[in-house]
């Protein structure tokens, strides 16, 4: 049985990504205009049209009316059905991660965070704030409370070499989870953590898990919504 010939516009998208994700065509270069492609594939300038037109309806790239089309910035994803360690994730887009550890301390609970944990004042949590890179780009700062008694030796961890939810998912199984998730301009710190204009607004994940029956952490991860989505599917 003859095999089916792909159509040409799904050809000349094959191409624009292979040429993207090898890194010929970087984030806002410009790409070749639709006449360029259509020489070059020996197809008529709908054709071209069309699959320019799919890649931007995909958000690959960026059609800016007058100045021609440009590879758009990538928007880093995260699943919200299942709890993965953000290095895991990276890893798994061929992208390389680090982490910057900016504090690690014991602190009062306080009475908010008290409240949220069940722990009467004046106990004690521990406290991180962690920076994560994607190919030395920050797309999330981490600001995590913990639990003592579910993690009694999160102080003592290299966070630089490990994250915090790689740890915890160790020491601590899941056993709920209860997330939210809002739009919002972050904190002078937070934005200059993440290398953010003053005017872009962050997507910020309240995330609180437990396990041993009770609650393990409360944390706050703030992503440039430039440069970060969520996503998933039941």
């Amino acid at each position: 049985m003859p095999q089916k010939r792909i159509p040409e516009f799904q050809r000349i998208k094959a191409h624009v990504l292979a040429q993207i994700q090898a890194g010929i065509w970087r984030e806002g270069e410009a790409i070749p205009g639709e006449e360029a492609l259509a020489r070059e594939f020996g197809v008529s300038r709908m054709t071209v049209n069309r699959a320019i037109r799919e890649l931007s309806d995909e958000q690959i790239v960026e059609r800016v009316q007058g100045s021609g089309t440009f590879v758009a910035q990538q928007k880093y994803q995260s699943t919200l059905v299942e709890i993965r360690n953000i290095a895991d994730e990276i890893t798994a887009r061929g992208h390389v991660h680090h982490s910057e550890l900016h504090q690690l301390e014991r602190m009062k609970a306080g009475e908010a965070l008290g409240r949220k944990f069940g722990l009467k004042p004046p106990q004690m949590l521990f406290h991180s704030v962690v920076v994560h890179f994607e190919n030395g780009l920050p797309i999330q700062v981490e600001d995590r409370h913990v639990n003592p008694q579910v993690a009694p030796d999160y102080l003592s961890q290299d966070f630089t070499t490990q994250t915090p939810n790689a740890y915890l998912m160790r020491v601590a199984p899941l056993q709920g989870v209860h997330f939210e998730i809002e739009a919002c301009l972050p904190p002078a710190g937070i934005r200059d953590m993440l290398q953010m204009a003053a005017t872009e607004p962050c997507l910020l994940l309240h995330r609180q898990t437990q396990s041993m029956g009770q609650v393990a952490s409360v944390a706050h991860m703030w992503h440039p919504a430039s440069r970060y989505r969520f996503a998933g599917s039941f």
